[in-house]
């Protein structure tokens, strides 16, 4: 964990941000994978990570938004506990390490609660997503389970997320860490992308990269031969000379921040001119945006002209025509990517999502267009230095919705569906980078996973 400082100037902050009340934070339980004592990898919530640091489960903490003072709710070990476990610290010390000296037993929350809504007093609480932790918001609360979120406190969403959009010098330490690890598992699934590996070996491997970095995946690895299914979790399949790997994984550092990058890399080690092309498309794209971001640009701008790169491209192949800006405006570029250009990222692959897109990546001046391919953009808010986000750039030949479009009639003026359904056994291209806003530009997090064409080839055959 952090300095017991970091916690304490978080906690007094959030306090400064609110109205007054309340702040619940209810921490994560252990999960059983097939019985109780069976548990899946424990992971606590990140937003009362940010503000407490305890990562272990069966613990709650709340703040006084009036008086300012924070209480954590949890038990001490017993000696069962300890016999399979080990010495445990007490929850006194435990707490005192996050700058925290009210330290109750977990069953005084329920009395604690009630007696803040005998007074009045607003209980702010976050949209709960784990189905353990909305009972236990039901019982302190008094409503149903599936009622819990029609409740959560706006107030506190927006200011956990003017928070934790921000990433302090500490986070982007972490974040770098995160990076290092990131870049290991790219380079080993680059130089395994050989004919005849199964793509779950490679997986398998990169998974266990993450492990021995002292975290875990950040998210379920997408790795695929047929990458244009954006989220392909399938890993099944024997790699084939002519194909393309696309390997979309993160891990997490120790402190669960985490990383997130894309490559897409020709099986065998060596591009052939079709994919060649598209790569270099989207390569540009990828630089391009990188090139226009900067604090006061709105990421949607960046969307935009990455997309404009992407039409232009596509003309120079003849797989588009007319004008790439409108191409971009409109949208008619979306059946190459349907997606957005990125999200936020820190202690969430896709930061915060869970308390709501719309509040993390945009504001009252920026809002989500209606657009398909335009309305997958998770962030397109203006940048603020300290701002952490991907640029993943894409092109995807997708069989499905190029017929779709083509059957609708859609964009004729711009897509030659002729030429489109040339590439319909091309698969797909993503290309992914994690910046940190400076307050002049932007900055790659950690260093650059090779990717040009050279690179790649280079790193495939070394």
């Amino acid at each position: 964990m952090f300095k017991k400082d970091v916690y304490i100037d978080r906690r007094k902050r959030l306090v400064s941000k609110m109205s007054g009340g309340i702040a619940l934070f209810p921490g994560h339980t252990d999960s059983p994978m097939n019985y109780i004592s069976n548990i899946f990898h424990f992971r606590q919530n990140s937003s009362f990570l940010y503000y407490f640091g305890l990562d272990f489960p069966d613990i709650a903490a709340a703040i006084d938004l009036d008086s300012g003072e924070s209480i954590v709710f949890g038990n001490d070990v017993t000696m069962d506990d300890i016999i399979w476990m080990g010495p445990q610290p007490s929850m006194r010390e435990r707490c005192a390490e996050v700058g925290v000296t009210d330290s109750r037993p977990y069953n005084d929350l329920f009395d604690y609660v009630k007696k803040a809504q005998d007074s009045g007093r607003k209980i702010h609480f976050l949209p709960q997503y784990r189905g353990e932790t909305k009972i236990l918001m039901s019982s302190l609360l008094g409503m149903k389970a599936i009622d819990v979120n029609e409740h959560q406190s706006v107030e506190l969403i927006k200011a956990v997320v003017a928070m934790r959009n921000i990433k302090d010098e500490y986070e982007v330490e972490e974040l770098i860490k995160a990076a290092a690890t990131g870049y290991e598992m790219h380079v080993a699934a680059m130089k395994m992308a050989m004919p005849g590996v199964w793509e779950q070996k490679i997986a398998g491997t990169v998974e266990g990269i993450a492990l021995a970095g002292g975290g875990m995946l950040s998210f379920p690895i997408i790795l695929s031969q047929d990458g244009q299914t954006l989220h392909n979790h399938d890993h099944s399949q024997t790699l084939k000379e002519g194909r393309m790997m696309l390997t979309d994984t993160g891990c997490e550092s120790s402190m669960h921040y985490a990383s997130d990058n894309t490559r897409t890399v020709p099986v065998g080690g060596k591009f052939n001119q079709r994919q060649r092309d598209i790569y270099n498309i989207v390569l540009a794209a990828n630089n391009n945006a990188t090139a226009m971001a900067k604090p006061g640009i709105p990421y949607f701008d960046c969307h935009i002209e990455a997309a404009r790169t992407l039409a232009a491209g596509l003309k120079d192949l003849g797989i588009m025509k007319g004008d790439p800006e409108e191409a971009a405006r409109i949208g008619a570029y979306a059946l190459f990517q349907p997606h957005g250009l990125g999200h936020m990222m820190g202690l969430d692959v896709h930061d915060m999502e869970d308390l709501g897109e719309n509040y993390v990546g945009y504001d009252e001046e920026t809002k989500r267009s209606e657009i398909f391919g335009l309305s997958g953009l998770r962030l397109g808010r203006k940048l603020e230095p300290g701002f952490v986000f991907t640029n993943e750039p894409g092109c995807y030949f997708i069989p499905e919705l190029i017929d779709k479009w083509e059957s609708e009639k859609k964009f004729p003026d711009f897509i030659n569906y002729d030429k489109a359904r040339e590439y319909l056994d091309f698969g797909g291209i993503r290309l992914e980078d994690d910046l940190l806003v400076t307050d002049k530009g932007v900055e790659i997090i950690g260093e650059r996973i090779p990717i040009t064409v050279e690179e790649v080839e280079e790193t495939m055959n070394s």
